[in-house]
Protein backbone atom coordinates (compact mmCIF):
# COMPACT_ATOMS: atom_id res chain seq x y z
CA UNK A 1 0.00 0.00 0.00
CA UNK A 2 1.35 3.40 -0.97
CA UNK A 3 2.02 5.62 2.03
CA UNK A 4 0.85 8.77 0.30
CA UNK A 5 -2.32 7.16 -1.02
CA UNK A 6 -3.64 6.76 2.52
CA UNK A 7 -2.48 10.18 3.77
CA UNK A 8 -4.82 12.88 5.02
CA UNK A 9 -4.05 15.21 2.12
CA UNK A 10 -5.66 12.67 -0.18
CA UNK A 11 -8.70 12.31 2.05
CA UNK A 12 -12.06 12.30 0.31
CA UNK A 13 -14.22 14.75 2.25
CA UNK A 14 -17.29 12.70 1.33
CA UNK A 15 -15.88 9.69 3.19
CA UNK A 16 -17.57 10.15 6.56
CA UNK A 17 -16.67 6.78 8.08
CA UNK A 18 -13.57 7.04 10.33
CA UNK A 19 -13.44 3.27 10.77
CA UNK A 20 -12.58 2.80 7.10
CA UNK A 21 -9.67 5.20 7.49
CA UNK A 22 -8.61 3.48 10.70
CA UNK A 23 -8.54 0.12 8.91
CA UNK A 24 -6.38 1.57 6.13
CA UNK A 25 -3.90 3.09 8.54
CA UNK A 26 -3.75 -0.05 10.69
CA UNK A 27 -3.09 -2.14 7.58
CA UNK A 28 -0.22 0.13 6.58
CA UNK A 29 1.18 0.08 10.14
CA UNK A 30 0.95 -3.73 10.17
CA UNK A 31 3.16 -3.79 7.07
CA UNK A 32 5.71 -1.27 8.40
CA UNK A 33 5.75 -1.37 12.22
CA UNK A 34 8.33 -3.90 13.53
CA UNK A 35 6.55 -4.65 16.81
CA UNK A 36 2.91 -4.73 17.92
CA UNK A 37 1.13 -2.42 15.46
CA UNK A 38 -2.05 -3.00 17.49
CA UNK A 39 -0.49 -1.51 20.65
CA UNK A 40 -2.29 1.50 22.07
CA UNK A 41 -1.90 3.65 25.16
CA UNK A 42 -5.10 3.66 27.23
CA UNK A 43 -5.76 6.39 29.77
CA UNK A 44 -8.21 6.22 32.67
CA UNK A 45 -8.71 8.35 35.79
CA UNK A 46 -9.06 7.46 39.43
CA UNK A 47 -11.68 8.75 41.86
CA UNK A 48 -9.68 11.97 42.40
CA UNK A 49 -9.38 12.68 38.67
CA UNK A 50 -5.68 11.75 38.55
CA UNK A 51 -4.94 10.00 35.24
CA UNK A 52 -3.27 6.66 34.66
CA UNK A 53 -1.98 5.52 31.28
CA UNK A 54 -0.53 2.22 30.10
CA UNK A 55 0.11 0.27 26.93
CA UNK A 56 -2.28 -2.51 25.96
CA UNK A 57 -2.94 -4.52 22.81
CA UNK A 58 -6.12 -3.87 20.87
CA UNK A 59 -7.41 -7.34 20.13
CA UNK A 60 -10.49 -6.60 18.03
CA UNK A 61 -12.38 -3.66 16.60
CA UNK A 62 -15.44 -2.87 14.55
CA UNK A 63 -17.83 0.05 14.24
CA UNK A 64 -18.95 -0.48 17.84
CA UNK A 65 -15.46 0.34 19.13
CA UNK A 66 -11.98 -0.86 20.08
CA UNK A 67 -11.52 -3.82 22.44
CA UNK A 68 -8.78 -4.93 24.78
CA UNK A 69 -8.75 -7.53 27.53
CA UNK A 70 -7.59 -7.31 31.12
CA UNK A 71 -8.10 -8.20 34.77
CA UNK A 72 -11.13 -6.29 36.08
CA UNK A 73 -9.54 -6.26 39.55
CA UNK A 74 -6.50 -4.38 38.25
CA UNK A 75 -6.08 -0.63 38.63
CA UNK A 76 -7.24 0.04 35.08
CA UNK A 77 -10.11 -2.42 35.44
CA UNK A 78 -11.39 -0.76 38.59
CA UNK A 79 -11.00 2.75 37.16
CA UNK A 80 -12.73 1.94 33.90
CA UNK A 81 -15.58 0.15 35.64
CA UNK A 82 -16.01 3.12 37.96
CA UNK A 83 -15.63 6.07 35.58
CA UNK A 84 -16.75 4.32 32.35
CA UNK A 85 -14.68 6.66 30.17
CA UNK A 86 -11.31 6.31 28.48
CA UNK A 87 -8.93 7.79 25.94
CA UNK A 88 -6.50 5.88 23.75
CA UNK A 89 -3.76 6.63 21.23
CA UNK A 90 -2.05 4.58 18.56
CA UNK A 91 1.39 5.92 17.64
CA UNK A 92 3.26 4.39 14.72
CA UNK A 93 6.79 5.80 14.38
CA UNK A 94 7.43 3.76 11.24
CA UNK A 95 4.76 5.66 9.27
CA UNK A 96 4.85 8.86 11.36
CA UNK A 97 1.16 8.80 12.19
CA UNK A 98 -1.07 8.58 15.22
CA UNK A 99 -4.75 8.14 16.01
CA UNK A 100 -6.45 9.45 19.16
CA UNK A 101 -9.72 8.01 20.47
CA UNK A 102 -12.01 9.22 23.27
CA UNK A 103 -15.33 7.93 24.54
CA UNK A 104 -17.30 5.86 27.02
CA UNK A 105 -16.36 2.26 27.73
CA UNK A 106 -18.39 -0.88 28.30
CA UNK A 107 -17.42 -4.43 29.27
CA UNK A 108 -17.44 -6.87 26.39
CA UNK A 109 -19.99 -9.69 26.52
CA UNK A 110 -19.11 -12.95 28.33
CA UNK A 111 -19.19 -14.70 24.95
CA UNK A 112 -16.62 -12.26 23.52
CA UNK A 113 -14.41 -12.69 26.59
CA UNK A 114 -14.67 -16.49 26.38
CA UNK A 115 -13.87 -16.49 22.67
CA UNK A 116 -10.73 -14.40 23.11
CA UNK A 117 -9.59 -16.19 26.28
CA UNK A 118 -9.90 -19.57 24.56
CA UNK A 119 -7.77 -18.30 21.65
CA UNK A 120 -4.86 -17.40 23.94
CA UNK A 121 -1.81 -19.64 24.47
CA UNK A 122 -2.28 -21.96 27.42
CA UNK A 123 0.54 -20.26 29.32
CA UNK A 124 -1.20 -16.90 29.01
CA UNK A 125 -4.47 -18.44 30.23
CA UNK A 126 -2.76 -19.79 33.33
CA UNK A 127 -0.93 -16.51 33.95
CA UNK A 128 -4.25 -14.64 33.81
CA UNK A 129 -5.58 -16.88 36.57
CA UNK A 130 -2.40 -16.71 38.65
CA UNK A 131 -1.79 -12.96 38.59
CA UNK A 132 -3.33 -10.64 41.15
CA UNK A 133 -2.73 -7.79 38.75
CA UNK A 134 -1.66 -4.42 40.22
CA UNK A 135 -1.41 -5.81 43.78
CA UNK A 136 1.90 -5.88 45.68
CA UNK A 137 4.06 -8.96 44.96
CA UNK A 138 6.35 -9.67 47.94
CA UNK A 139 8.53 -12.13 46.02
CA UNK A 140 8.59 -13.34 42.42
CA UNK A 141 8.60 -16.94 43.64
CA UNK A 142 5.05 -16.47 44.93
CA UNK A 143 3.77 -15.92 41.39
CA UNK A 144 5.85 -18.79 40.05
CA UNK A 145 4.47 -21.15 42.68
CA UNK A 146 0.91 -20.16 41.88
CA UNK A 147 1.52 -20.78 38.16
CA UNK A 148 2.94 -24.22 38.96
CA UNK A 149 -0.12 -25.04 41.12
CA UNK A 150 -2.52 -24.08 38.34
CA UNK A 151 -0.54 -26.01 35.73
CA UNK A 152 -0.90 -29.11 37.90
CA UNK A 153 -4.59 -28.42 38.65
CA UNK A 154 -5.53 -28.08 34.98
CA UNK A 155 -3.19 -30.69 33.52
CA UNK A 156 -5.03 -32.38 30.66
CA UNK A 157 -8.04 -30.06 31.09
CA UNK A 158 -9.13 -26.73 29.59
CA UNK A 159 -8.22 -23.67 31.61
CA UNK A 160 -11.45 -21.81 32.55
CA UNK A 161 -11.65 -18.06 32.11
CA UNK A 162 -11.44 -16.40 35.54
CA UNK A 163 -14.56 -14.42 36.48
CA UNK A 164 -12.45 -11.31 37.01
CA UNK A 165 -10.85 -11.50 33.53
CA UNK A 166 -12.71 -9.94 30.63
CA UNK A 167 -12.46 -7.01 28.27
CA UNK A 168 -13.49 -3.44 27.58
CA UNK A 169 -14.77 -1.74 24.47
CA UNK A 170 -13.94 1.94 23.96
CA UNK A 171 -16.88 3.38 22.04
CA UNK A 172 -15.56 6.51 20.35
CA UNK A 173 -17.20 9.89 20.38
CA UNK A 174 -14.08 11.31 18.73
CA UNK A 175 -11.36 9.86 16.52
CA UNK A 176 -8.52 12.14 15.48
CA UNK A 177 -6.09 11.24 12.69
CA UNK A 178 -2.64 12.88 12.82
CA UNK A 179 -0.29 12.75 9.85
CA UNK A 180 3.26 14.10 10.15
CA UNK A 181 4.10 17.16 8.08
CA UNK A 182 7.31 18.99 7.21
CA UNK A 183 8.38 21.73 9.65
CA UNK A 184 5.58 20.68 12.02
CA UNK A 185 2.84 21.51 9.51
CA UNK A 186 1.07 18.30 10.47
CA UNK A 187 -2.34 17.33 9.14
CA UNK A 188 -5.02 16.71 11.76
CA UNK A 189 -8.51 15.51 10.94
CA UNK A 190 -11.05 15.09 13.74
CA UNK A 191 -14.17 12.95 13.42
CA UNK A 192 -16.63 13.66 16.22
CA UNK A 193 -20.24 12.99 17.19
CA UNK A 194 -22.42 14.13 20.04
CA UNK A 195 -23.75 10.67 20.92
CA UNK A 196 -23.02 7.11 19.85
CA UNK A 197 -26.10 7.26 17.63
CA UNK A 198 -25.23 10.59 15.98
CA UNK A 199 -23.68 11.01 12.54
CA UNK A 200 -19.99 11.82 12.34
CA UNK A 201 -18.81 15.31 11.46
CA UNK A 202 -15.34 16.20 10.24
CA UNK A 203 -13.20 19.09 11.45
CA UNK A 204 -9.70 19.97 10.25
CA UNK A 205 -7.47 21.21 13.08
CA UNK A 206 -4.41 23.43 13.13
CA UNK A 207 -1.24 21.45 13.90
Amino acid sequence: MDHQATGLRNHNQNDSNPFDMFNNWLKLASEKEPNDPSAMAVASVDATGLPNVRMVLMRRHDERGFCFFTNFESTKGEELLSMQKAAAVFHWKSIRRQIRIRGPVEPVSPAEADEYFNSRPRGSQIASSASKQSRPLPERVELEQRIAELEAEYEGKPVPRPEHWSGFRIMPLSIEFWDDGEFRTHDRLLFRRRTLESAWEQVWLYP
